[in-house]
């Protein structure tokens, strides 16, 4: 492991190694006694937050239904609502350290307190036959969650700024066996805004007779590592040895200790939507549902790209005729440029673009083959000679994918889904690529919102297969919003 020192045995006489990882200088190592202070920090922030939405909402409300003629229930009723907002935000867990910066948790736990506090109000007006207008809290709630979501992505993201510097981080051992213990650091590591630095691996001392088999993991020195090095969070990798009752021991041991347990599956590129724990003859089963890529689910992305991309051409249409009438008018060809692509299930069709690169661009590519930027597969030039001047503006800001809305509307594309492939590059799948095509490709994806050209061909299959492995409308809500951005600031568009 990168950073790695030594081995250092906790015991000689036992059959572990730990390996310390390197921690940044600029970190203090933090007491497991106490919560981390960023943690509280977080927290009051956070409930300040909260608070904040509340007031604003129950302020929106009073002044559009009352104007400034507020009678004095309202404003006993407008002074309770933010407290009450807060605990049944609490009740949520809204403020749950383990969601603190990472996964929806900490969203839907604002989503639910918003219903709550809806059927809260309710019952509490029927109950007490108190007269609350419904135009009051139909306005004060909704606000109050937008104000609050909207908050406390901007405090994730402040959070996520400290922890790319090394800062607000949880303190992990990861357990396992050398191969498990070395991937499941890697993917602990690869993303710092998740929150978790591996500060240490626990992993069996290998036996030097010709067995060469791993001695069993031992739960003494496991704690032993656990304090040494102060973590918050002891991370299990896939281990046979290391399940069962020993696990269920190691546990009661850690929770006395205040270290939380994650144990590692060994499944990778599958989101939580999918995945369930059901209890079986007293054993806890983790489940994998069946990815969706048909049926009911579909049916309703269907018509949500045809309406979105309708609308879109209806709002954009000046914007859509002036591209191509700019086209038309500063170099000599077509205005649109056809290209052949293949679709869901194989199907080929007619991808449409505005034409950034002058006529003879087809016929000069094998000159420039050498010279490509791509990733190896897909050919790719930041400096491409073929490109017009038009042609490299409209292409930094992707306005060059408009008229593949009218694809979406053809049903040929979504608006969401992985990178409509080349038939050449079809024929370079390996026998995982091809589930790419069990859904339609999109106009953005992941991949168009993680870096687009500047991507590996692996890191480029990989986001395309996360995404037919975990697609929902949520995850396609989600990468629209985040496009906006990708599109403004233009990373990986050339």
């Amino acid at each position: 492991m990168s950073g790695a020192e030594a081995p250092d045995a906790v015991d000689s006489r036992r059959p572990l190694w730990v390996v310390p990882h390197e921690v940044p200088a600029i970190v203090p190592l933090p007491s497991r006694s106490t919560e981390p202070r960023w943690v509280g920090v977080y927290r009051w922030a956070a409930v300040g937050g909260d608070l904040l939405a509340a007031m604003l909402g129950v302020s929106i409300a009073l002044l559009t239904r009352f104007g400034y003629h507020v009678g004095s229930s309202y404003l006993v009723v407008s002074s309770l609502l933010p407290l009450a907002w807060v605990a049944v935000v609490a009740l949520s867990k809204g403020y749950d350290p383990r969601f603190f910066g990472a996964g929806p948790d900490e969203f839907r736990s604002l989503l639910r307190a918003g219903v709550g506090l809806t059927a809260a109000v309710a019952m509490t007006s029927y109950v007490t036959k108190a007269q609350i207008a419904r135009g009051f809290v139909v306005l004060a709630i909704p606000v109050m969650v937008v104000a609050a979501l909207l908050l406390r992505y901007a405090l994730r993201k402040d959070l996520h700024r400290h922890r790319v510097r090394g800062r607000c981080m949880h303190r992990v051992l990861v357990v396992g066996r050398s191969g498990p213990a070395a991937t499941l650091c890697e993917h602990l590591e690869s993303r710092p805004t998740d929150g978790f630095r591996v500060v240490a691996t626990c992993r069996p001392r290998e036996d030097d007779n010709a067995s060469l088999l791993p001695d069993e993991l031992d739960e003494p020195d496991i704690l032993a590592a656990a304090d040494r090095h102060a973590v918050e969070v002891v991370a299990i990798a896939t281990d046979p040895e290391l399940a069962g009752q020993s696990l269920r021991r190691l546990s009661w041991a850690l929770e006395q200790r205040g270290v939380e347990l994650i144990v590692s599956p060994g499944i990778i590129e599958v989101a939580g939507p999918r995945i369930s724990v059901r209890p079986v003859a007293g054993l806890s089963l983790l489940h994998l549902e069946r990815p969706s890529v048909s049926g009911g689910p579909h049916l309703m992305k269907a018509v949500f790209d045809r309406i979105v991309a309708l609308g879109i051409i209806v709002l954009l249409s000046p914007l859509l005729a002036g591209l191509a009438l700019a086209v038309k008018l500063t170099s000599a060809g077509p205005v649109l440029f056809r290209q052949q692509r293949v679709g869901r299930g194989g199907v080929e069709f007619t991808m449409l673009k505005y034409r950034s690169m002058y006529v003879d661009a087809e016929q000069r590519l094998s000159d420039l083959y050498a010279l490509s930027d791509g990733n190896g597969v897909i050919f790719k030039m930041r400096n491409d000679p073929r490109m017009t001047p038009l042609g490299r503006w409209i292409r930094r800001f992707s306005l060059d994918e408009l008229p593949q809305l009218f694809n979406v509307l053809r049903g040929d594309m979504s608006l969401v889904g992985p990178r409509p492939p080349l038939a050449e590059e079809v024929a370079l799948y390996a026998a995982d690529d091809s589930r790419r095509m069990l859904v339609k490709p999109g106009m953005t994806g992941l991949w168009q919102v993680s870096g687009r050209s500047d991507l590996s061909w692996d890191e480029s299959v990989r986001l395309d297969l996360r995404y037919v492995d975990n697609w929902s409308m949520t995850l396609d809500l989600l990468i629209l919003w985040k496009t906006v951005r990708a599109v403004i600031y233009g990373a990986g568009a050339y």
